[in-house]
């Protein structure tokens, strides 16, 4: 006879396709509802919905339908597969409904989205009608889904009935309720749920640095900072959990400091050291993340090689920070070593990681490669992949590609896929398309951000349609109030400058509501240089130089503009600043990618081991150029 002991040995047996003859062979030889409830437990555990519908079909033969126990796993289990009405079958044939088959399927609703039937539960059990009693984890329920909804007004009614019947002070209640109030917006009301709250535990703290890490609290509600709130936690002797260091990590921005005082206590308390498959991954992708964020992307790397288990989370993570870091060739490298050493492959996250390295590396043969990769995983239809795509081929120089992608496969088109498509044409020089996408987004009820307005304006400017670019900004001021950033004015500095209207491009400056940039005076000294207007130059250069007195590329231009008009003493003063601000020029540098491989150059470089040669080539290119220019002046002069 068969045991209970003896069905975990069964386990790999029910994941082969003789699930059904065996179930059969061996239900009838073990205890009926303990069998059910553990192969119900197996079923879930294999995700096999096939498992669960034999498991039901044998409970309503061995009369078993009103155990509550067997009715509960069966609705968690039909709502886990996506069968919330499965699993309210299974409730309504109970003659008596108890506290914890309610809740089984007052959560299943929620997982499910089923907004209005999760509330139609709750009224039942709080009115008592044939239904069990509310307790804390029902309230806890509630306001998950509450919180998933954004529908505040309930939300409150909620917490209403949870302190009239008091089961509000419960940890696990309260710490929901916190979360509801964060998501909603209202973190005042969280934050005191919070300070009322006469026991807390880490998920408590964790609710709290959440809101924190998002950046949701302000100075109104609480004075204190992130980082006094993590040592209040400590004082109160709490322990963090992944869950604690995993958002504190995402919070380190560009403090490395407490990103790797975090590192050290996840090795020192062994939060890394889980022996489950995964167990580590999620730790290990924040540590990537937080190196890379703060340009130590191979600090990142070491924290990768020693993980102890990768999947396709951790290799998107290492590829996405070399990315992040301009470290391309890296990027594809390792995104290549994914495809060969990771069972599942590449997911569309990674796929628009990895785009990027092929806009500024691999090129357009590489952005199609990946393109293909996507279209037999059917992965191509996913917005974010589009979008990305659009970006890539625009950046490559194969626009017909990008106008495809953007027609034909972006099905859902957002804000950023007409921004993307938008910026494309405005790169290649055709502003008139740019503009007319522009006017049918806004024709398709979609209302425009900051990013396409630049977009729509610079491919204005390129292109000088300064008509269609005052039109434009004055609609997007006026109509959908949008208030000019320093890249729109930047925009519309350099669309007046670009036509000749340096003057308007001035007045424009001083009447701004936003301080002027570095981008914006760069804007006006591009276009003085263009018309040949010095003393524009001149003052572009000197608020250049006040804005960013150690950057050394303005003080070389504003030399090189002294010199070519004769005054050798004002070069020499700018010279002698440089010196002493210690400011050298760094050397511009120039690649190629070739076979596979990107080759980098800087000024008077001879490191590359075929320099020589290189230079042998570009002294005969010289050549070639003077002896054609001379040429052309000669048959130019005899022709006139």
């Amino acid at each position: 006879m068969i045991n209970i002991p003896m069905i975990p040995a069964l386990r790999g047996c029910f994941r082969s396709t003789q699930t059904s003859s065996l179930f059969h062979a061996t239900a009838t030889e073990i205890d009926p509802s303990i069998s059910l409830l553990k192969l119900l437990e197996l079923s879930i555990e294999t995700q096999s919905l096939k498992l669960t519908s034999q498991s039901h079909a044998r409970t309503q033969r061995l009369g078993l339908t009103q155990h509550s126990l067997i009715a509960q796993k069966l609705i968690f289990s039909y709502c886990q597969f996506r069968r919330p009405f499965d699993g309210q079958s299974v409730f309504d044939s109970l003659l008596f409904k108890n506290t914890h088959v309610c809740n089984t399927l007052l959560s299943g609703y929620g997982k499910n989205k089923m907004f209005r039937e999760s509330l139609d539960v709750f009224r039942k059990m709080w009115d008592n009608s044939d239904f069990g009693l509310v307790d804390a984890f029902t309230f806890s329920v509630m306001f998950k889904i509450v919180g998933e909804f954004g529908e505040i007004l309930l939300g409150k009614m909620v917490h209403g009935r949870s302190l009239k019947s008091g089961l509000v002070l419960d940890i696990v209640a309260g710490n929901s309720l916190m979360s509801m109030y964060e998501k909603c917006g209202c973190f005042d009301d969280s934050l005191k749920v919070f300070d009322e709250m006469p026991l807390r535990n880490v998920s408590s703290w964790n609710a709290l640095i959440s809101g924190y890490a998002k950046g949701s609290w302000n100075s109104s509600v609480c004075r204190l900072g992130l980082w006094d709130i993590v040592r209040q936690m400590q004082m109160e002797g709490l322990k963090f959990d992944a869950f604690t260091v995993s958002t504190l990590l995402s919070s380190c921005g560009g403090n490395g400091d407490h990103g790797r005082e975090l590192h050290c206590y996840i090795v020192r308390n062994e939060l890394d050291s889980s022996s489950a498959p995964g167990g580590d991954v999620h730790l290990g992708c924040c540590l990537i993340d937080m190196y890379s964020k703060n340009g130590k992307v191979d600090v990142g790397r070491r924290v990768f090689d020693r993980m102890k288990w990768m999947n396709v989370y951790a290799w998107t993570a290492m590829i996405n920070g070399y990315a992040h870091c301009g470290r391309f060739d890296d990027a594809l490298f390792l995104f290549r070593e994914m495809q060969c050493r990771d069972d599942d492959g590449p997911n569309k996250v990674s796929l628009v990681a990895i785009l990027p390295a092929c806009s500024s590396i691999a090129g357009l043969m590489g952005g199609k490669q990946i393109h293909g990769f996507a279209v037999r995983r059917e992965l191509n239809r996913d917005l974010s992949l589009c979008n990305a795509l659009i970006d890539m081929y625009s950046k490559c120089g194969s626009l017909s590609y990008a106008a495809q992608v953007f027609e034909h496969e972006c099905t859902q088109k957002d804000a950023i896929s007409w921004s993307s498509i938008i910026c494309g044409y405005g790169l290649h020089g055709q502003g008139q398309n740019a503009v007319i996408l522009f006017d049918k987004m806004l024709q398709d009820g979609i209302k425009p951000d900051t990013t396409v307005v630049v977009g729509v304006l610079s491919a204005c400017s390129k292109s000088g349609l300064i008509r269609d670019g005052l039109r434009i900004y004055d609609s997007v001021v006026t109509d959908y109030k949008i208030k000019p950033t320093v890249e729109i004015c930047a925009c519309m500095v350099d669309m007046f400058g670009k036509s000749g209207q340096l003057d308007k491009a001035l007045d424009f400056i001083k009447n701004m509501l936003v301080e002027p940039s570095p981008s914006i005076w760069g804007a006006l000294l591009s276009a003085s240089a263009l018309h040949g207007n010095s003393e524009m130059q001149e003052l572009a250069y000197k608020s250049l130089i006040m804005m960013e007195p150690d950057n050394s590329s303005n003080y070389v231009s504003l030399s090189n503009l002294y010199a070519s008009s004769k005054r050798w003493d004002v070069v020499a003063e700018v010279r002698q600043v440089m010196r002493r601000r210690g400011l050298r020029k760094v050397p511009g540098c120039s690649w190629i990618s070739m076979n596979g491989a990107a080759h980098s150059f800087v000024v008077a470089d001879k490191s590359h081991p075929c320099s020589i040669s290189i230079y042998v080539m570009l002294d005969e290119l010289v050549s070639t150029m003077k002896l054609t220019y001379h040429n052309f002046d000669f048959v130019h002069l005899m022709e006139i």
